[in-house]
């Protein structure tokens, strides 16, 4: 044991110390210094559009981008969409994206043909690959990667981002019985499909969507291609010509496409063009399920209610505007290089893809048919 005294001098020292620092008498210990959160930094962008103001699925599915990434984000990316003409033409919309005039923009790759003709694979071919068939191609065999490249000169990023799948033939004043009744032919129909028709001897006529249907009423066109029967009776054009043919071979499988500042998508952090990337998937999605569930709905009103001829394309006519598309892509690699690269690698993956086909996706259907 140790003395008293050792106890009382050790106890003593005790006291003194918790004195000293402070003893009961202390308040709370103070809290560490903590860094201030970071406020997250906001964008706001504007977009432009080459469809008109609350065009069904086009301009519809675009809102809809726009406030799905607001959400998905908190609002830390808020887009601002114009429809055509609301901010820049409908059609210089590929120039205000480029020259940052706006951030966004949303239309079809093969409205810039006269700029980059090989930037109409990027939306359709005449009898080319459909929907299924473009988005194995932009997300798993390269063609998005070859699309950046295309636009990486005009400071432009771009994106899939919706698709019509097959489109209708169109609408004709007369029957289609042989090739020989394309002759002379004038009607509206754009891109590669336009100088097939030139090739049987038809006129492709360019006109926007607002002036078709008087166009086609007054005889100044005597055919149109559109989209199909959802945004055909809307415009009306079964007022104005009785035969609606199928199928469409010049836009089997329409891709849309979102553009983006290429500056302006390299200041977004990594999360944001996360979220872009995932937004634009989704619409694609989106945007395709609607033309596909409204289009059936719409060719049953116009056959039943307004008393429609839907008809299809004789074989033999079929047949000539395929051989006339070969020879027309052909002719258009021979003349631009850029065009040939892209054309091999479409042709490459569009022959692959078409083995699996045929023993996937044609023979169920052929197994449905039987």
């Amino acid at each position: 044991m140790q003395p008293v005294y050792h106890r009382s001098l050790i106890l003593s020292l005790c006291v003194i110390l918790l004195t000293a620092c402070g003893g009961e008498s202390a308040g709370p210990a103070a809290p560490a210094a903590t860094a201030p959160t970071p406020i997250a930094q906001t964008f706001k962008w504007k977009m432009v559009t080459t469809w008109p103001p609350n065009f069904p699925i086009f301009q519809e599915g675009v809102e809809r981008f726009a406030n799905e990434l607001r959400e998905m984000s908190g609002g830390r990316l808020d887009i601002q969409v114009f429809a055509g003409g609301e901010l820049v033409p409908a059609l210089q919309s590929f120039d205000a994206v480029s020259q940052g005039t706006v951030q966004m923009g949303h239309g079809a790759a093969y409205y810039w043909a006269g700029k980059i003709p090989a930037a109409q694979f990027f939306t359709a071919v005449p009898f080319g690959m459909n929907a299924q068939g473009m988005n194995a191609w932009f997300y798993g065999g390269g063609g998005n990667e070859l699309w950046a490249e295309l636009y990486e000169p005009y400071g432009l990023v771009p994106l899939p981002m919706g698709n019509t799948g097959v489109q209708m033939g169109g609408w004709f004043n007369k029957k289609i019985e042989s090739v020989s009744d394309l002759q002379g032919l004038k009607m509206r129909i754009p891109g590669l499909g336009g100088k097939v028709l030139a090739k049987a001897g038809g006129t492709p006529v360019l006109l926007a969507g607002g002036e078709i249907y008087t166009a086609l009423e007054r005889g100044t066109i005597d055919a149109t291609e559109w989209v199909g029967p959802y945004h055909d009776e809307r415009l009306g054009l079964y007022r104005a010509a009785k035969y609606y043919y199928y199928p469409g071979w010049h836009e089997p499988g329409t891709a849309l496409e979102l553009i983006i500042n290429a500056e302006a998508w390299a200041s977004l952090p990594a999360d944001l063009q996360l979220m872009v990337k995932t937004a634009a998937r989704g619409t694609s999605l989106w945007m395709f399920a609607e033309f596909e569930s409204q289009n059936l709905k719409a060719l049953e009103t116009l056959k039943n209610q307004y008393n429609v001829e839907v008809l299809r394309f004789p074989p033999d006519v079929l047949q000539e505007m395929k051989r006339l598309a070969r020879e027309t892509l052909d002719e258009e690699a021979a003349k631009n290089e850029q065009f040939n690269e892209v054309y091999q690698a479409y042709q490459t993956f569009r022959a692959n893809n078409d083995a699996w086909n045929a023993i996937s996706e044609s023979a169920y259907a052929d197994a449905l048919a039987q």
